[in-house]
């Protein structure tokens, strides 16, 4: 199926005004390809999507208001369903059912998931989800479930639909989560030094200070300056939070 390349911005979000026609426009291109769409800024959260009036958008605009539809008034979901925590390890989209997760091509962390509970949290027998991974660490993910509930094999879908669900998922829930931070968590431009992140790297897989100045050939007191002078550019309180900041500014690598 084609698309029609003005769908990215229709749900491109530069104000709050325009949450609600770009959920509209989601909603609709997922509509047209056969799904449903459900989707939070979040997975962490329990705050929901809404428009510039407050209005929840899964409900107001993506019609999640049917008896046990209303997924998000679950508290178990973001910690025991296997879909947030697919989210977790995977960046690109992917289509689940109770067989397990399918990518297109090999994780091996989905793979070693159990999706057997699938449906006790989701109301279709499988679904596309579109992971996207924000800056600071943040998870937001869409799902698109089959209007056809009982339909178990998302395949031929996923192959066709998945990158444009993909593109235009990302483009509203990145625009979103961008209009609606408000709270800052890290000084703005904060630049580390090579020593600095050095530093944080092997403090951030557990090694003491005192451990540090050994491998990097430093002093005692040279490693807890360095470590004490990137955590005031990260506006940290103390070590454990300079290095969480640093891994969320992406300076440590998988090393975080």
């Amino acid at each position: 199926m084609s698309w029609n390349p003005n769908t990215i911005e229709a749900v491109t979000i530069r104000a709050l005004e325009d949450i609600r026609p770009a959920a509209v426009a989601l909603n609709e291109a997922a509509r047209e390809r056969g799904f449903r769409v459900a989707a939070t800024g979040d997975i962490a959260s329990k705050d929901q999507i809404v428009d510039a009036s407050g209005a929840m958008i899964n409900a107001a605009v993506f019609g999640w208001v049917a008896d046990g539809e209303r997924w998000w008034e679950d508290p178990r979901l973001a910690l025991s369903s296997p879909v947030p925590r697919a989210c977790r390890y995977e960046s690109e989209p992917f289509w689940c059912n109770e067989t397990g997760a399918h990518t297109s091509w090999p994780n091996r962390y989905l793979e070693a998931l159990n999706f057997a509970e699938f449906r006790r949290y989701v109301t279709s027998c499988a679904t596309i989800v579109v992971p996207v991974h924000l800056s600071f660490g943040q998870i937001a993910a869409a799902s698109f479930s089959s209007l056809d509930r009982e339909k178990s094999d998302l395949s031929s879908e996923f192959a066709e639909h998945g990158e444009i669900l993909g593109v235009i998922s990302r483009r509203f829930l990145s625009s979103y989560v961008n209009i609606m931070r408000t709270r800052q968590w890290i000084p703005n431009d904060c630049k580390l030094s090579k020593r600095e992140v050095e530093c944080l790297r092997w403090a951030a897989i557990g090694k003491t200070d005192k451990e540090v100045s050994l491998l990097l050939r430093l002093s005692h007191a040279t490693v807890r300056y360095h470590i004490q002078r990137a955590g005031e550019k990260l506006n940290a309180v103390n070590r454990s939070q300079a290095v969480f900041k640093a891994g969320q500014l992406g300076y440590l690598g998988a090393a975080a």
